[in-house]
């Protein structure tokens, strides 16, 4: 059985260009880009190529902005930890605001930099997903030292007014850092545009291979080192270049800018068939986030009357992987810090599935995903007492 993955925003597949840009420097090419012999110097001039590359999908001012990390939850790490305790150090001032709905990259950053003495404000959002400005407003204090708010939710693909934010926080001089781990790709990012200091990214979201990302650092802004114990990265990451992986990156992301629009037009083309048959052949469903602001391919949808991890069980059993807005914890089931942010009771946060979809969806397997969700909704409310009794109600 051909299974259909619609599981894109939690990695993707290696782009087969990407594999053989790699493929050099898994093998025969496998010089230190540190050492000044011929074998590092071409490690060097590989890392410099994919450092442009990156640049120039975010529009960086310089080469010199991006640093390689081993992906998004390190640049989140680096850009929290290394902007707060910097500034800490310097003046005393220890606020930080984030948001309620963001990544566990930042989320446990700031709650690990709570226990050392900083205070944080987390922003409530609207039913949407998406934060107030006024609330922003009112929750900055002489002591902030740093805004940290994700560019697009990686649960509901909901994207914040960055811009709007960046605006607000320039006139307090307040530095901006955004995981733009979900959004890389499939949003035309300039961060000049956007007034970001600092910008995360990750390769395996965009075609790329695991274990790589990028933290863009604006000229001029300082951070503190996360990692000690080399010169790497001009003093800002020690530690041997994974050069393979850094290559791998720059070519995801040359093919990114080269192909983002027609990615979003088949994103957005396969999503809507997707969201319309789902409504079309269900009653007692529910779209999560925000119907404006949204990335293209991803559709998060509450099931009524289902439990998500059950939903996704039988549907992987029919060949379709998709992710679930409901995590188990230590043995029971918690609903999604983000779907909660949003105000959904349990009873449809505990019931929901996150579709993203990817290139090389076809129309055929959303097809086959409507003729199959359906059923199995259908069959497994059919064994809920609360089903049954809104039925009879409804008779």
């Amino acid at each position: 059985m051909k299974s259909i993955y619609l599981d894109h925003s939690a990695t993707t597949p290696l782009h087969t260009d990407v594999l053989e840009a790699m493929m050099p420097y898994l093998t025969n090419q496998f010089g230190n880009g540190s050492s000044i012999h011929s074998y590092g110097r071409e490690a060097r001039n590989a890392i410099d190529t994919a450092r442009e590359q990156v640049a120039d999908l975010i529009g960086a001012k310089s080469p010199s902005e991006v640093v390689f990390t081993s992906g998004g939850t390190e640049s989140d790490n680096h850009a929290v930890k290394g902007l707060a305790e910097l500034q800490r150090d310097r003046n005393g001032n220890n606020h930080i605001i984030t948001s309620s709905i963001e990544h566990h990259a930042v989320l446990h950053t700031c709650q690990h930099l709570e226990k050392h003495g900083f205070e944080v404000t987390y922003l409530p959002v609207n039913r949407y997903g998406r934060i107030r400005l006024d609330d922003l407003r009112e929750a900055i204090r002489d002591t902030t030292v740093l805004i940290s708010i994700m560019h697009a939710n990686n649960e509901t693909g909901t994207i914040e007014p960055i811009e709007a934010i960046c605006e607000i926080a320039q006139a307090h001089r307040i530095p901006v850092h955004t995981d733009a781990v979900q959004s890389v790709g499939k949003l035309p990012l300039d961060v000049q545009k956007l007034g970001v200091n600092l910008l995360s990214l990750s390769g395996h979201k965009i075609y790329g291979p695991k274990g790589i990302g990028a933290l863009y650092i604006r000229r001029g802004t300082r951070l503190e080192n996360l990692i000690q114990g080399g010169s790497h990265e001009r003093n800002r990451r020690a530690g041997t270049e994974n050069v393979a992986g850094i290559v791998g990156l720059g070519m995801a992301a040359a093919l990114a800018k080269k192909n983002r629009d027609a990615y979003v037009e088949h994103l957005n083309r396969l999503t809507g068939k997707l969201r319309d048959g789902l409504c079309e052949k269900l009653d007692h469903i529910y779209e999560n986030g925000d119907p404006v602001h949204c990335l293209p391919g991803i559709l998060n949808i509450s099931f009524e009357f289902v439990e998500g991890e059950s939903l996704i069980l039988r549907l992987d059993m029919e060949g379709i992987c998709v992710s679930t807005g409901s995590a188990c914890t230590s043995g029971s089931m918690e609903p999604s810090h983000v779907l909660a942010a949003l105000g959904l009771p349990p009873r449809l946060a505990q019931g929901t599935a996150r579709f993203s979809l990817g290139k090389d969806t076809t129309e055929a397997e959303i097809d086959e995903v409507l003729e199959k969700i359906p059923k199995i909704v259908e069959q497994m409310r059919g064994l809920s007492s609360a089903y049954k009794k809104m039925m009879k109600r409804e008779m």
